[in-house]
């Protein structure tokens, strides 16, 4: 393999983004063998080894066609965050552009991939008793307790996070608890400077279509042994990796909250509206430019891309 320092402008991250069930893995893998390079996976609920198929982990096939990073490097055991997936990525892009001029980011994580692109503002790292004291909140008042006390100390990150996560409140009031001051004045938003060019795509099909594509995925996990994958996990619920869409749903389910078929069909509504927070989050910027995921010639033909096609 030939190794050649590249300038910046002969380094180019091209980004893959949009929401779950939307075909980026597909047409990530499509574009990667044409450019003889490697996708990094920007999709956080895949980084656990112990999570398949609630995921929707790329088959075996899919990882063999292109190499992949950041897919079952950890165990839900493990504590990461965003601020070490920035640090790892950069470290890794570093190598890769030594041999490839560009390189794949691929996923539905908007945090993650922002942190990459354009780096995160360093806030204070969390004090386990103020983090003890607002979970004890969560399990006693609910989450409305939560949203109610962001919106009287930071009504200007309420407006910006996403309300139904309880980690992303119970982070932001840490902070507040901690230093007294708002995430929104900690938050710079200053773009850091990267030693490389960012292209942005986005994918999307129109709703109903999107939905249908949902609901089938779900399907699919369920007759794949998903309920199985859960049972497995049940014992480990009480961690975070653990508090997502297709895993919660049938604890509550092994729990009798819910029966069977009641779990499923809650899956596929919270991932319906998981997809609707990630679209949200994506077309809030105006660097991505948006296509359907069959149209890869149009892709392949972005400026930037033109001289890397064969």
């Amino acid at each position: 393999m030939i190794m050649i320092q590249m300038t910046i402008d002969e380094r180019l991250l091209l980004v893959i983004a949009g929401p779950t069930a939307v075909g980026k893995t597909s047409l990530g893998i499509q574009i990667a063998r044409l450019l003889d390079t490697h996708i990094i996976s920007a999709d956080s609920r895949q980084f656990y080894r112990e999570m398949s198929l609630g995921t929707a982990v790329p088959s075996g096939d899919e990882l063999a066609a292109a190499p992949h990073h950041f897919i079952h490097h950890l165990s839900v055991h493990e504590s990461y965050n965003v601020s070490r997936f920035e640090s790892d990525v950069l470290s890794l892009l570093d190598r890769l552009f030594l041999s490839h001029p560009v390189v794949l980011m691929i996923g539905g994580s908007g945090m993650y991939i922002n942190a990459v692109c354009h780096g995160i503002d360093l806030l204070p790292d969390p004090d386990p008793a103020i983090r003890l004291q607002l979970k004890e909140s969560l399990r006693r008042s609910g989450i409305s307790a939560l949203q109610d006390e962001l919106k009287q100390v930071d009504p200007e990150y309420a407006k910006q996070v996403d309300l139904a996560n309880p980690a992303r409140l119970i982070r932001a009031l840490e902070i507040y608890r901690s230093t007294g001051m708002s995430c929104s004045t900690l938050r710079t938003n200053i773009p850091k400077n990267r030693p490389f060019r960012i292209v942005k795509i986005g994918i999307d099909l129109p709703r109903e279509i999107l939905n249908h594509r949902i609901n089938g995925r779900v399907d699919t996990m369920i007759a794949a042994g998903l309920v199985g994958e859960a049972e497995k996990l049940y014992t480990l619920r009480h961690l975070n990796a653990l508090n997502t869409v297709g895993y919660k749903e049938l604890f509550d389910y092994l729990d009798g909250i819910l029966t069977l078929g009641q779990a499923i069909e809650k899956i596929k509504t919270n991932s319906r509206r998981y997809a609707k927070r990630q679209l949200t989050w994506f077309r809030k910027d105006p660097a991505i430019r948006w296509f359907h995921p069959d149209n890869m010639s149009e892709i392949l033909a972005i400026p930037e891309l033109l001289p890397f096609v064969g």
